[in-house]
């Protein structure tokens, strides 16, 4: 039985862990997305000292072969004018120079390889890191809509179905209260009376109708200097 309490109370702290990220899991994501944006800065900046220190050590190389190479010039001049103990000192430091360079040139080969491993991890995770970014502003929206469907709280929070509801129900007042003041006009005493009247044929008419219309065009058709057809 006391076996069975504690699976029940571990059970119980797993689905209350669940449901406590499900609730704040656009929070989690956030912060997770912070610590991966500023990881991710962290890296380029190493890349980056890194691709500054292999160039030194390029324009280092540089300047050990120049070095190397005018001292061998000066040193055969010096052969040739017969002073071989410069020709040996120059010798000596040549020799000091080229093992200078062939150990940067070493030192830089094996440096490429970790630098072409560090770029292509760090151009995978600024590719994840924009998708994981993309993906969270569609997240962001997937959860606004979903808040509209599932209400945390029923009493204190309007629904959309709530809303559609007040929504109908207030075009039902307006549209209520339109009929009643066209009905109070229609009520008041000769309101249409004129209307009918002109619509009989007494009096001036009020508004434009087709045949007055048809009389304007072919008095314009027939007036001086219009262009006809």
């Amino acid at each position: 039985m006391l076996r069975l309490f504690r699976t029940l109370a571990r059970g119980a702290a797993a689905r209350a862990e669940e449901d406590l990220f499900d609730r704040n899991a656009l929070l989690i994501l956030d912060q997770q997305i912070r610590e991966t944006r500023a990881a991710l800065e962290r890296s380029r900046q190493a890349l980056a000292a890194s691709v500054a220190g292999d160039r030194a050590e390029e324009r280092r190389l540089a300047e050990v072969e120049s070095r190397a190479a005018d001292l061998e010039t000066r040193a055969v001049a010096a052969l040739q004018a017969g002073r071989d103990d410069l020709a040996a000192q120059a010798a000596e430091a040549i020799a000091e120079l080229e093992a200078e360079r062939d150990a940067i040139r070493t030192a830089r080969s094996r440096f490429a390889i970790e630098l072409a491993r560090i770029r292509a991890k760090v151009a995978d995770a600024t590719r994840r890191q924009a998708e994981l970014e993309r993906g969270r502003r569609l997240a962001a929206a997937a959860e606004t809509a979903r808040r509209l469907r599932v209400s945390a709280d029923p009493q204190d929070r309007a629904t959309l179905k709530e809303a559609e509801a007040t929504l109908a129900r207030l075009r039902s007042l307006q549209a209520a209260a339109d009929d009643t003041e066209a009905a109070l006009r229609e009520a008041e005493p000769g309101a249409d009376l004129a209307e009918r009247m002109e619509r009989a044929g007494f009096g001036p008419s009020t508004r434009p109708t087709p045949s007055a219309i048809l009389d304007r065009l072919r008095a314009r058709a027939e007036a001086p200097g219009q262009p006809t057809a």
